[in-house]
């Protein structure tokens, strides 16, 4: 990297802080989650959002969108929603210069830069399917002609851990295509109080634009270019296939999981620890990057066994214990 483009991503990474900073004007606590959103939107993936009504799930990403001046659109998933109220649909119109009527594509909700997927699995597997087939395509096909999608593009999935009557779970092969699965919890005693000090009254906070939609691309670029070790690929790529129970060195795998995550895992922990050190204003990986990300990474890429949820066990026991036992070297 020249010296030129390197102060040139030096100035870019250092409105990273400001970003969380501006975030951090709207949203009172969550820095964690918020950092793990930033992460999926460096290293160019989706993520999965889970916490309980409140927590301000659909602020945060709003927030972010602002913060960035990026398009943002929502989506309420509902047991009635078809895929064309996502993708878009073809209208009958008028063509003013033969007169003859013309059939024209019309965008949907997904032609957006942050789409935020409110409670997806309450909406049939056809309309998810539709979903997830533009997560991975980065376009949408209709009428056999392709229509990309604006880059960059983001989109954060939520899901309510409770009320689970009348929902469509996603199967695990469309859970994968989630960089993240991001758990929110409820906040601090003292950051609930500031909520309540700040949110009840007339004051609101005006955000600036801290990155446009140009700068989020280039730094995309960064991070694919960022030095991770040897050893650190190795160490990822033993602690992925310690996960799966045949041939896992762990007897806590083998005892309480059904099977493992695949080989996209090592990849999104590669990419998602090159987009943490970014975060963080580094340009190598260290062993933190790894183990810190190695939850919101795996725990929906494992599946447990009857007897681990008769018990109570949770993926995240599982990648601790992976993490106590695998150390580097």
């Amino acid at each position: 990297m020249e010296s030129t483009d390197l102060t040139h991503y030096k100035k870019l990474v250092a409105k990273l802080p400001q970003l969380r900073n501006e975030i951090g004007k709207v949203i009172i606590g969550q820095q964690e989650a918020i950092s793990e959103v930033l992460i999926a939107l460096l290293a160019g993936g989706h993520c999965l959002l889970e916490g309980v009504p409140g927590l301000a799930k659909t602020l945060m990403v709003k927030t972010m969108s602002d913060a960035l001046a990026m398009r943002f659109k929502r989506i309420q998933f509902t047991p009635d929603l078809m895929p064309g109220d996502i993708v878009g649909t073809e209208i009958l119109e008028d063509d003013h210069e033969t007169g003859r009527k013309v059939f024209v594509f019309n965008q949907g909700p997904i032609f957006a830069n942050v789409v935020l997927a409110d409670e997806i699995n309450r909406t049939p597997p056809k309309t998810q399917a539709a979903m997830l087939e533009a997560m991975q395509e980065y376009k949408v096909t209709y009428g056999g002609k392709d229509y990309p999608l604006p880059k960059p593009f983001l989109i954060i999935a939520t899901q309510n851990p409770i009320e689970q009557a009348g929902t469509y779970p996603l199967p695990e092969a469309q859970l994968d295509r989630f960089l993240l699965y991001i758990k929110l919890s409820y906040p601090a005693e003292h950051e609930e109080l500031n909520v309540l000090k700040s949110t009840t009254g007339t004051n609101r906070p005006e955000l600036k634009t801290i990155l446009s939609d140009l700068e989020i691309i280039e730094l995309q670029k960064l991070t694919r270019q960022v030095h991770i070790s040897d050893e650190l690929i190795d160490y990822i790529n033993k602690l992925v296939r310690a996960t799966r129970p045949d041939g896992s060195p762990s007897s806590f795998v083998k005892q309480w999981c059904q099977w493992g995550a695949g080989p996209r895992a090592g990849q999104a922990l590669v990419l998602c620890a090159k987009a943490r050190a970014v975060l963080n204003e580094r340009f190598s990986v260290i062993p933190e990057d790894i183990q810190t990300l190695a939850y919101p990474i795996l725990r929906h890429r494992i599946a447990l066994n009857f007897r681990a949820e008769a018990e109570g066990i949770t993926t995240d026991k599982v990648i601790k214990q992976l993490l106590t036992e695998l150390r580097l070297a």
